[in-house]
Formats: structure tokens, sequence, C-alpha cells
């Protein structure tokens, strides 16, 4: 398919800048894959499709505070340093992004905290934007680690124009938020509180936990029109034993299996086994899923309505029907919906 295809008209006004009072009450709009019908709910309806022993997997990866602000010595110029991943604890390595990029070179020293006592050396050139940064602080790693992350903001997307609010600390953070590595947030799981998860529970459907670490490329734009030729930057996922022997004991027992997010799709479709089942597995994935796609373990999934030319789209389209989501897509506008991270969301059963 072509990038082209997943172009559509989105007013400025319909992209969510703040999330809904609570969790569970943004919309919902429901779409049956096989007879087409559409369904105008609130986000807590969602337990009315499900049943006893049906399973709901979830991602709880954690988001950490990605997004610093410095000020570059001799010059005093302000930088954006958005930290992507440690990539070595011991001597505080850090893959990061660095805005405006011209600026920095290497041997460069970047300063934070308003008494300068955080200092960064830049000690690589990674992409046109990404820089390696060595940060010089003598102590232990997890001393280090809150030193830095209390210098933070919580990486809300940019498109939100607007800067951290208090309120970004708890809603851009899953209430299952465990394992933390992501700088962004797998939105479908945002709309989930503990009273809705535990009236689920109560109802008798199960749960399982796999994490996929969400990076920056979910909002990386697409430069070729042929979507064959794009390549997705790689994330870390980690599926536990314990996850899919729940995942594999409600696909034998022909219950539903219902993905939460773009992130667990891609996430389970990247170690599905032949036969349909979930397989343990620690590694990483760069799996970039468009129409037409077979999908092997999730018969339903919930996701937010996704900004135009997005991978996000993609997959959901992938999911759903690429003319019937197309089709939603120009219905939600019209509806109102409200689109991006902090929207509301779509189940597919």
């Amino acid at each position: 398919m072509k990038l082209s295809q997943f172009k559509f008209d989105l007013p400025e006004e319909l992209i969510a800048s703040h999330p809904a009072k609570n969790r569970d009450e943004s919309r919902l709009l429901v779409v049956n894959r096989k007879t087409g019908e559409v369904e105008h709910k609130v986000f807590k309806d969602i337990i009315e499709y499900f049943d006893d022993k049906d399973i709901f997997i979830f991602n709880d990866t954690k988001v950490f505070p990605a997004r610093l602000y410095g000020n570059k010595e001799k010059t005093g110029a302000t930088i954006e340093v958005f930290l992507l991943r440690e990539l070595n604890e011991e001597f505080h390595l850090w893959d990061v992004l660095v805005d405006p990029a011209r600026k920095i070179r290497i041997g460069n020293k970047l300063y934070f905290g308003d008494d300068d006592s955080m200092v960064a050396e830049v000690i690589d050139n990674t992409t046109s934007r990404g820089r390696t940064l060595r940060f010089l602080y003598d102590g232990p790693s997890e001393e280090f680690r809150k030193a830095l992350y209390a210098l933070g903001e919580t990486p809300i997307p940019k498109y939100l124009n607007r800067g951290e609010e208090a309120e970004d600390k708890d809603r851009y953070q899953t209430i299952f938020a465990k394992n933390e590595g992501a700088v962004v947030a797998p939105a479908a799981g945002l709309h989930f509180s503990r009273e809705l998860l535990k009236r689920m529970e109560i109802k008798g459907i199960d749960f399982a936990y796999i994490t996929l670490h969400s990076g920056l490329g979910n909002y990386r734009d697409i430069d070729v029109e042929d979507l064959t030729k794009h390549k997705m930057d790689s994330e870390q996922l980690l599926i536990t034993e314990e996850a899919t022997i729940h995942v594999n004991r409600a696909k034998d027992e022909g219950r539903r299996v219902c993905a939460v997010g773009t992130s667990v799709m891609r996430a389970i479709e990247t170690i599905v086994s032949t036969d349909g089942h979930l397989k343990t597995n620690e590694g990483w994935t760069n799996k970039f899923i468009f129409p037409p796609y077979d999908f092997g373990i999730a018969d339903s999934m919930v996701t937010n309505f996704h900004l135009p030319q997005s991978t996000l789209l993609m997959m959901t389209a992938a999911f759903g029907g690429y003319d019937r989501i197309m089709d939603i897509y120009d219905m939600a506008v019209k509806e109102k919906y409200r689109f991006g991270t902090y929207g509301d969301a779509m189940l597919i059963i």
C-alpha cells in the first residue's frame, strides 16, 4: 500500500490536548468486523462485549521523564535533550535526541538544573538529531538516575503543542505501569481505571501483561510512498511464560483475545508461532504491520484514533480492514471524536 492512502483531513481542534476528566469516560466507538455494525458508547461500556474467561493483553511498560532542557557551555543556548535509552549504566551513557541539533557537536558540554548540577558531554553522533551523551556524575547508578529523572519532564507528544502540566505525571501513565523504559505511553491502556479493571475481574475476564518499551518511532514521519520500504525503529520487548500460559489457554478454549493497543499487537505478532500461539521472548522488534496482514492471536483490539499517515493508523486498518477503518475515521471526524494519545478509543471486534 501507499502512504497517501492513509491521508485524511483532521481538524486541529479534534486533537485532544488534555485527557478526559475520568479515564474510563472517554467515548468508545465499537465496530464489528463481520457485520460492519458501528455503536457509539462510553469507554467503561467495553465490559459489555466480553465474558468470563475472555482475556485482555495489556502493555505494562512505564514511561520515564525523558525530556530535559539544558544549556550549552560558553554560549548558554537552551538545548532540548530527549532521553531515548541508557546504553551503559556504569558510565552513565545515554542515547538521546537533541534540538536544535546543528548547535551540538562532539566534545560539547551541556549543563542541567538551576545550579548546573548535572553535566553531560557529547561523545558521539548517531543520527541527524541523535547523540550519545556521557553524564559526568560521581555516585551510584541508582542515585544518578534519581537525580537525572528529577530534572526531566513527562514526554507528552509534541503535537499537543503545550508544555508539561501537573496532571500529565499521572495521566500519561497507565494504572498498571510497572517496567520502566518507554518514552511513549501505550495510549489505549490509559482508558482503563481501577474501577473498570475491578468490574472486569468480577465478571471473570482474565488479564495478561507483556512489556514493549514504546519509542519515538511511533511519531516519526514516514518519508517513503511505498510502505514496503519503510523501516520501523526497534523497540525492546518482554513476553513472560506467565503471559503465554494465560493467552494460549484462552486461545485453546475458544475465548476472545483482546489486544489493548498497537504496541501489544505489534509485540504478540512478532512472537506468534505458526500454530497461532504466543511464545516467551526477551528481545527487540522492528515489525511494521500494514494492510493486508493476517493476524495470528488477537481477535479484538482496543486502540485510540490516530493521526493521518501514522504507522498506528496503518496497523488499525490492517486489523479492521482498510476501507472500513478509513470510512469510520471520516465518521469519527464528523462525530467529533477526539484524536491522539489523550483522545477517544475504538474497539474492533
